[in-house]
């Protein structure tokens, strides 16, 4: 039986994550799930007062029981932490999966000129975004290293954590427990 993959796309608001999402979707008869899809027409805001990270959890939940189906996955969050990605990794792995990280760069400028051409072009489908987050986002992005992006090694989870699925358990609300 064939392994099946979990792609990690990970960037920044317009680095392009989500049109190469759809592309490896395609590509890999994948399930592509992202959060961006989810909270307005659900919540009416991208954050909504932790709703988010509640969604997120639900959605890596059902990638899991994918991952098990021997079924591709494609999450399209942005996993700016090397902690996220870490547990997902290792989540992966925990049922039987491999676990790919699609990094998409984007320097500043191009950053801006996309959000600004997604917002004039689709409103409905995003929030606005200023100079300002963009500085501050990038200021708290971690981008994958050699090793994360060679799928080296999984690394311990932070010492406050006996393993990876209970981080992720805190980070994402309803991501793992019992029926993990």
């Amino acid at each position: 039986m064939t392994m099946a993959t979990l792609f990690l796309i990970v960037g920044l608001p317009g680095s392009g994550k989500t049109e190469r999402a759809k592309d490896l979707a395609a590509e890999h008869s994948a399930l592509r799930l992202t959060p961006d899809a989810w909270m307005i027409p659900l919540f009416g805001d991208p954050e909504s007062a932790g709703k988010r990270d509640v969604l997120e959890g639900r959605l890596i939940w059902l990638a899991l029981e994918v991952l098990r189906l021997r079924t591709n996955v494609v999450l399209d969050f942005g996993f700016w932490g090397r902690d996220e990605r870490s547990s997902l990794r290792w989540l992966a792995r925990s049922v039987g999966a491999s676990c790919h990280i699609v990094y998409l760069p984007v320097d500043r400028a191009t950053q801006i000129e996309r959000i600004q051409d997604r917002w004039k072009r689709t409103p409905h489908e995003t929030f606005d975004m200023t100079a300002a987050d963009v500085d501050r986002w990038r200021s708290q992005f971690e981008a994958p290293d050699a090793g994360e992006l060679a799928e080296d090694e999984i690394p311990d989870p932070p010492p406050a954590w006996p393993n990876w699925a209970a981080w992720a358990a805190e980070r994402w609300p309803t991501s793992s427990g019992d029926d993990t």
